[in-house]
């Protein structure tokens, strides 16, 4: 949620940037309902200051009929002030959460994600001398994959993973600990890519699975609802990627600046509903309900918040280099970042079975939108208290990953060479 004194004082800017990033919201109106809900405010808490004033008047003795008239009256002017107080606060909170976080100046402007911006490609197209396969054909031959019996335990969109694909996931989420855990490595991929941070590693976690509807809520993730599975008989959702419920770990908290960047790397099955998919986003496990993810996550001061941000990029292109694929970087227009987002970077791989790019990675940079509901703040060295800003980006969607792994080191036969950097945790096995 934004500062609601910056919307008073930037009515305009905030105007065009909903409208930039294609939101229809009416500045005007949530600024005359503020106004509204001060002025109740103000008066309801003059009215319990006189109420308390009249009350203590009548202690120790007799009280004068005038002064027991008073009382009853400012009781029945409050019993009408709150409740239209109440009510003011609830419609504004509800119009006021809609309204999206400012763009960053470098956002490109456009009104669909058919303007982001090919910020660069890195590695050529994968070229084969046979016709290449996709995952989805690779993994069923192989017997890596049963969707079939899924479908008949838990319906469709689900799929049973087996044998050596099993192995392959495992050997990424060590392969993505082991780098992000490592102090050397942090500084050295932020040397090569020029960003001024500390070298604090990244602290593995396994997170709760399950969010509470009011920190989703104040996560500004848990919308939209039906793409969610909610607990029927709990106040409880299924979160759907792990920075939903590592984000919010920290609300309504204060952290000393010493500890400051804190970063999570964090592991989790995360689920959605994925409603609207279709044609080949159907095969193999490019979209499921239920799907592995490796994420990160940090809190950081508002002057670190973007070279957090940068970091994060550039620790998914190491990764991405790590594993030899061709990639490239998407820089995400203003209509696609999202409504808690400032900034935005998409990462896609090539896959040769689809001969397109797809989605592997995004990286969210979303100021102090989030921390504001959440009231995660720091104490500054200077004992002032600010809001905190928090980052969250892909370190591996795991099943991407393997998708992009089997359609670029596929042979014609079937079997599937190892990148050279997960050999180690496969027991220096070649292929799969």
């Amino acid at each position: 949620m934004l500062d609601i004194r910056f919307v008073r004082e930037n009515p305009e800017l905030v105007q065009e940037n909903a409208r930039k990033k294609g939101y229809e919201v009416d500045i005007a109106h949530i600024l005359e309902l503020d106004a509204t809900k001060r002025t109740l405010s103000q008066e309801v808490d003059d009215l319990r200051e006189r109420r308390n004033a009249n009350a203590a008047s009548m202690k120790g003795g007799r009280p004068e009929p005038a002064t027991i008239d008073e009382g009853r009256a400012i009781k029945a002017e409050l019993a009408e002030k709150e409740p239209a107080l109440a009510e003011a606060e609830a419609t504004f909170l509800e119009l006021f959460k809609k309204v999206p976080n400012i763009a960053t100046e470098d956002v490109p402007y456009g009104a669909s994600e058919d303007e982001n911006v090919v910020a660069k490609e890195v590695g050529d197209p994968t070229q084969f001398t046979f016709a290449a396969r996709n995952h989805a054909d690779i993994a069923n031959e192989r017997g890596w994959l049963d969707k079939e019996r899924a479908a008949k335990v838990a319906g469709s969109r689900f799929a049973y993973l087996k044998g050596d694909l099993v192995k392959l996931q495992f050997a990424l989420i060590q392969h993505v600990i082991n780098t992000l855990s490592d102090q050397e490595t942090i500084a050295q991929i932020a040397a090569d890519a020029g960003v001024e941070t500390t070298d604090k590693p990244f602290t593995p976690v396994l997170p709760p699975l399950m969010i509470r509807t009011e920190l989703y809520d104040a996560m500004d993730r848990l919308e939209p609802r039906d793409d969610r599975y909610k607990l029927e008989d709990d106040d409880l959702w299924l979160q759907g990627s792990a920075e939903h419920v590592m984000g919010s770990m920290h609300a309504n908290e204060i952290i000393d600046e010493a500890h400051l960047p804190i970063r999570y790397l964090g592991y989790a099955t995360s689920f959605r509903r994925e409603a609207g998919t279709y044609g080949k986003d159907m095969e193999g496990i490019l979209r499921m309900h239920q799907f592995d993810k490796l994420e990160m996550e940090s809190f950081s001061t508002a002057e670190n918040g973007l070279s957090e941000h940068f970091l994060m990029v550039a620790i998914q292109e190491h990764l991405l280099a790590s594993l030899g694929l061709p990639y490239r970087v998407i820089q995400k227009c203003t209509a696609d970042i999202g409504k808690p987002n400032a900034r935005g970077i998409d990462m896609e791989a090539w896959l040769p079975g689809q001969e397109q790019y797809r989605e592997t990675h995004t990286a969210d940079y979303m100021t102090d939108y989030q921390s504001r509901r959440l009231q995660t703040r720091v104490r500054r060295e200077s004992g002032e208290l600010e809001l905190v800003h928090t980052n969250d980006a892909t370190a591996f969607a795991l099943g991407r990953a393997m998708i992009a792994i089997i359609e670029n080191y596929q042979n014609e036969n079937g079997t599937v060479r190892i990148p050279l950097v997960l050999q180690p945790y496969l027991g220096g096995k070649q292929v799969l």
